[in-house]
């Protein structure tokens, strides 16, 4: 018998990230997004569709993790809170 009456599985790993099949979130967001627009528009978002999951997947493998998060932040998508303004060339503490 078990002394330890642990209800839940400590995880492996703390940091890593939750998956759908082979897709971490960001990426299956994105799948969604794109095989929405492909399944509306047909044709051409269907190349737009592949390209985009393409291109996504090379260039996050080659940033660090959040990629997803700081190019909507540079772009004024989302707000993080207790960050200066993207564009704010210095910041005193």
């Amino acid at each position: 018998m078990n002394k330890n009456n642990y209800t839940h599985r400590f995880p492996q790993y703390l940091s890593k990230p939750i998956q759908v099949l082979w897709f971490e979130t960001d990426e299956l967001i994105l799948f969604v997004f794109t095989l929405t627009l492909a399944l509306i528009y047909g044709k051409i978002m269907w190349l737009v569709f592949l390209v985009t999951q393409y291109f996504y997947t090379r260039t996050k493998r080659l940033k660090a993790r959040g990629f997803l998060k700081h190019i909507l932040y540079m772009f004024g998508f989302i707000q993080m809170k207790k960050y200066p303004e993207y564009f704010q060339r210095e910041f005193h503490e």
